[in-house]
C-alpha cells in the first residue's frame, strides 16, 4: 500500500475555493485515498480564518495533523498565525523524518510554503525523488524550482475540493501504476458510488423526484397569475416553463458525474440547448453532459492538463457537445415523444374523465405500494404539468393518496384502536395536511386492518371519480389548503378532496370500532368458556 503526506494551508485563492473549510476539503482527499487504497501517513495543514493574501501575524489559525491511530484529522494547535507557523515547523521536521525513512511514497501539496513551514519536508522529498502533486501557482513554482519531482501542478482557479482530490489521486496512481476509479456521490457515507460504470448511475426516477420543486414553483406562479392584478406573471410562467429542461438537465448531469460545480455548469449548458426538446430533451441532454463530464475530466487529468483547464474542458465542452447534439439532432424527436405521450393521456381522459378518474383512484394505492408510482405515474404528472402547470393525475394524487391518508390518520387520532396509536397518527396527519406528502403515514393502519386497506382504495376510487366529474387539474406536494388554489377548478377540487378525506375517515372509524368491540367481547367469551 502506498502512503502519502498532505501538506499546505488554506491559501489565498484556495481560501475561497474550499480552503476556509479544511475538514470538508480534507474529507474529499481522504475519500479518494480510500478509493485508491492509498494510506495517509501524515498531514500538516494550516487553516487561517481569512485568506493568506490578507492574513497578518495575529490572524487566528489552526494547525491540523493526522492521527494515525484513529485515522482522522485532528487539531494540533490553535492560536495566532505566527505561532501556528512555528508549531507547523516542528511537525514539518517530523514529516521530513518519515520521508527520509521511506515511510512516505508521495506528497499532495496545497498552497504550501517550501521556504518555511514546509521547508524540511520539501528538502527530503527532493532527495528521495518522491512524486509531488499540488495546486497553488506561487508555491508550486517554488517547489519545482527546488528540484522536486512534480508530476502534476495547477493553479486553484476554477477548481473544487472534489476535482482537486480526484486530480491528485489520478496523477499519483498513474505514476505508481495503480488502478483507480474516482469515488463520487456522497463521500461522507459508505454509499459513495465509484465511477467505473457511470451508466449505472442513470436514475430517471431520481431525476424526476429531484426536479419536482421546480414544477411546483411553476404551478404556484400559474395560480398567482390568475389574480387579475397579477396577470403580468403569466410571462414569468412562460419563462419558467422554458427553464424546466435546464433544471432536469442539471439534476441529471450532477447525478451521473457529481463533480460539484463542474457538473452543474455542464448541465446548465446542455439544458439551455435542450429547451426545444421539452423535459424529455432536458433529461437526455443532462445525461449526455454527465457522461461526457466524467469521461473528459478523467482524460484531461491523465493528459496532465492544469486543473483549471480540466474543469473548463470537462464542464464547458461536455455541456456544449451534449447540448449541440440535442439542439440539432434529438430535440425535435424528444419534443414529439413528449407531445405524443401528453396527447395519449389527454385522449384517455377526455374519452371518459369519470372512468379515467375512478380507475386512476383505485390503482394509485396499489401503484405506490408496488413501487410503480414514482417510476410511471410521477413522470406522467410532470409531462402534464409541463404543458398546463397542473395535472389530472396530480389531482388524483392529492385526492386519492394525500387526503385518504389524512382521513385514515385523523380517524386514529379521534378514535384509535389503541391509545398509543394516536401519537403515531398525529404527525402523519399534520404532514399530510400541511405539506401534501407523507402518505406512508397510513401504512401501519392499512396493513394491520383489511377493512382500512379496502377503505383506502375505495375512497381513492371515489375521489378520483370526482376529479373526473369536475375535470380537475391540480397537484400534490403542496399544503392542502393551497391545492384547490393551484388547480383549474377550485370548488371541484375542494369537494373531491373533502369527500375522499371524509370517506376514508368514516371507514377507518368503523373499522377501529369493530376492533375495539371484538377486544371487549374476548374476556367475556373466555369467562363463559371457563364456566
Amino acid at each position: 500500500m502506498k502512503r502519502i503526506a498532505i501538506l499546505g494551508s488554506s491559501g489565498g485563492n484556495l481560501f475561497n475555493l474550499g480552503g476556509k473549510d479544511p475538514e470538508k476539503l480534507m474529507s474529499e482527499i481522504i475519500s479518494q485515498c480510500k478509493g485508491a487504497n492509498v494510506e495517509i501517513a501524515a498531514v500538516q495543514f494550516i487553516a487561517a480564518v481569512e485568506s493568506m493574501d490578507v492574513a497578518k501575524d495575529h490572524t487566528a489559525a489552526v494547525l491540523y495533523r493526522w492521527d494515525a491511530g484513529e485515522m482522522r484529522l485532528t487539531k494540533m494547535y490553535e492560536g495566532p498565525l505566527k505561532e501556528t507557523n512555528q508549531a507547523a515547523m516542528v511537525l514539518d521536521t517530523e514529516i521530513a523524518g518519515q520521508i527520509q525513512a521511506g515511510q512516505i511514497d508521495g506528497i499532495i501539496v496545497m498552497s504550501a510554503d517550501p521556504n518555511q513551514a514546509n521547508q524540511q519536508a520539501m528538502i527530503a522529498a527532493v532527495e528521495k525523488r518522491i512524486p509531488v502533486v499540488g495546486t497553488g501557482g506561487t508555491s508550486m513554482a517554488l517547489i519545482s524550482s527546488k528540484g522536486a519531482n512534480v508530476i502534476a501542478t495547477s493553479g486553484t482557479t476554477g477548481t473544487t475540493n472534489r476535482t482537486r482530490a480526484v486530480s491528485f489521486m489520478t496523477s499519483l496512481c498513474k505514476y505508481w501504476g495503480i488502478k483507480y476509479h474516482p469515488v463520487l456521490g456522497d463521500t461522507s457515507t459508505q454509499h459513495a458510488s465509484v465511477s467505473s460504470n457511470p451508466w449505472r448511475k442513470i436514475n430517471l426516477k431520481g431525476i424526476m423526484q429531484a426536479s419536482l420543486p421546480g414544477f411546483i414553483a411553476m404551478a404556484i406562479v400559474l395560480a398567482i397569475s390568475q389574480i387579475p392584478a397579477l396577470k403580468g406573471l403569466s410571462e414569468v410562467f412562460d419563462l419558467m416553463l422554458k427553464a424546466l429542461p435546464v433544471v432536469l438537465a442539471v439534476i441529471a448531469a450532477k447525478q451521473i458525474s457529481d463533480l460539484d460545480e463542474v457538473s452543474i455548469v455542464a448541465g446548465v449548458i446542455a439544458g439551455t440547448l435542450s429547451i426545444n426538446g421539452g423535459i424529455i430533451g432536458g433529461i437526455i441532454g443532462g445525461i449526455g453532459a454527465g457522461l461526457l463530464v466524467q469521461y473528459l475530466f478523467v482524460k484531461c487529468v491523465q493528459w496532465r492538463f492544469p486543473m483549471t483547464t480540466v474543469n473548463i474542458v470537462a464542464g464547458g465542452f461536455a455541456g456544449l457537445i451534449s447540448g449541440l447534439i440535442m439542439y440539432y439532432l434529438i430535440a425535435p424527436f424528444a419534443l414529439q415523444a413528449g407531445e405524443l405521450m401528453k396527447y395519449l393521456i389527454n385522449e384517455a381522459i377526455s374519452f371518459n374523465p369519470i372512468v379515467a378518474g375512478v380507475v386512476a383512484g383505485l390503482l394509485i394505492w396499489p401503484a405506490i405500494l408496488g413501487g410503480v408510482y414514482h417510476a410511471a405515474i410521477l413522470p406522467i404528472v410532470l409531462l402534464e404539468m409541463e404543458k398546463t402547470g397542473n395535472s389530472f393525475l396530480g389531482a388524483v394524487d392529492m385526492v386519492g393518496l394525500v387526503m385518504v391518508s389524512a382521513g385514515i390518520t385523523l380517524a386514529n387520532i379521534i378514535a384509535p384502536r389503541d391509545k398509543g396509536e394516536a401519537a403515531v397518527a398525529t404527525p402523519g396527519f399534520l404532514i399530510n395536511m400541511g405539506f401534501g406528502t407523507f402518505v406512508e403515514a397510513a401504512y401501519p393502519f392499512m396493513f394491520s386492518n383489511k377493512m382500512v386497506f379496502a377503505g383506502a382504495i375505495l375512497a381513492g376510487g371515489v375521489g378520483g371519480g370526482l376529479v373526473g366529474v369536475f375535470n380537475v387539474r391540480g397537484t400534490a406536494y403542496v399544503p392542502s389548503f393551497m391545492g384547490p388554489l393551484l388547480s383549474n377548478n377550485v370548488m371541484g377540487f375542494t369537494i373531491a378532496m373533502a369527500v375522499a378525506l371524509l370517506l376514508s375517515l368514516v371507514i377507518t372509524l368503523v373499522a377501529n370500532k369493530a376492533v375495539r368491540n371484538k377486544k371487549n367481547l374476548e374476556p367475556t367469551t373466555q369467562v363463559e368458556q371457563s364456566a
